[in-house]
């Protein structure tokens, strides 16, 4: 078992900064947790924490239904893979891989076949004699990793480990870490600021602000569920685009109103009573890009929803085009099918999909209505 429980934990510095506050939650055996969100939200410093780098001001950290608070680091049993990758530039690859091993004594055998076993399942025997100035960013990543799975921790904790990766690199780890994870069968709990990296690799999301834990749920449940505004404009690329509007309760129909247009909702959404409750206020409607539709059939079945927007940009994107567009005075981003005609300098017709619209409070942020 490599179980992690976080209860009311705090982190405090002197002079008043409160990195973390309240975080609570449970890991189970074998997850693969993300912790995400933006530069400054606590992420990194929680993962410290359950590191033992970092002293936890308040609260209590179980590892294995252990409290863990005054159990030092190397006592833990868990391994971290820092951003940096923090290789000995003087020793050889094997040597690096095998050096945490060496310092707990361990027979010469043993070394050498947990050091095999590691570069084979990471693919880098053949990199064994080499030095890490002779490797790529993505072997020295390999390399990391190695030395962190030769130890068989409990744990896995992993700061941002691709973000000194090219694009391409990094779209390629992620799917090796993901089918490491697999591969070993234990926790991983990995920290990011690249919501990417959070949908693609985890099983669960932690999205932090300010040092507080925003939501926590599958990386689809975030994007189609998300609790707030944040959570909804964060999870996503592009973002999910954001308008005031009003909502109005006409005649059995519920509408969005904003600068010339409006949008009815489904009853499914529009008559729910917790919508029904801000009729007449101002709300924030959120639509994300794939929601914003061109194509004629959309503009047929919503005849009476349809959104005037001017095109500024057109990237074209080989399966689809991104437009960039302005309606009612605020930018928005649609994506749209590569089959688009639009232009620069156009003055089109667009709909918001009625069927995939977010209502948020406007003064506390939180979410009034999710999509269907």
């Amino acid at each position: 078992m490599s179980s992690v429980t976080l209860k009311n934990i705090y982190k405090k510095y002197a002079g008043g900064v409160t990195a973390v506050s309240d975080f609570s939650l449970e890991i189970e055996d074998k997850e693969f947790i993300i912790l995400v969100g933006p530069s400054g939200c606590g992420k990194s410093t929680t993962l410290r924490m359950i590191a033992g780098l970092e002293d936890i001001s308040e609260g209590d950290l179980y590892i294995d239904g252990k409290r863990c608070n005054d159990i030092p680091p190397k006592e833990r049993d868990i391994a971290m893979v820092f951003q940096n990758y923090a290789l000995y530039p003087h020793m050889t690859v094997f040597d690096n891989m095998a050096f945490g091993l060496k310092l707990r004594h361990m027979p010469k055998d043993e070394i050498k076949r947990r050091v095999n076993e590691a570069a084979r399942i990471l693919e880098i025997e053949h990199l064994l004699d080499r030095k890490p100035a002779a490797l790529s960013g993505g072997q020295r990543q390999r390399v990391a990793l190695g030395r962190a799975i030769v130890r068989s921790p409990k744990v896995f904790l992993l700061d941002e480990p691709l973000s000194n990766l090219d694009a391409k690199l990094r779209a390629q780890m992620r799917t090796e870490l993901t089918k490491l994870h697999h591969k070993l069968n234990t926790t991983f709990i990995y920290v990011t600021h690249d919501q990417t990296e959070a949908m693609t690799m985890g099983t669960r999301i932690v999205v932090m602000k300010d040092g507080f834990i925003q939501q926590i749920s599958a990386p689809q449940n975030l994007y189609e569920h998300p609790n707030n505004l944040f959570v909804a404009t964060f999870i996503g690329s592009p973002q999910m685009n954001t308008i005031e509007g009003t909502v109005r309760d006409e005649g059995g129909t519920t509408y969005i109103e904003f600068g010339n247009s409006r949008v009815a909702l489904p009853n499914e959404i529009g008559r729910k009573p917790e919508v029904l409750a801000y009729a007449g206020k101002e709300i924030i409607l959120g639509v994300r890009p794939e929601n914003i539709h061109d194509e004629q059939a959309f503009l047929d079945k919503y005849p009476n929803d349809l959104v005037d927007a001017d095109v500024e940009v057109v990237e074209p994107m080989g399966n689809e085009n991104f437009l960039y567009l302005v309606c009612a005075g605020r930018q928005f981003t649609a994506r749209v099918s590569n089959r688009s005609t639009a232009k620069h300098g156009d003055k089109i017709k667009v709909v918001f999909d009625p069927t995939a619209l977010h209502l948020f409070d406007k003064e506390t942020e939180k979410t009034i209505a999710n999509r269907l």
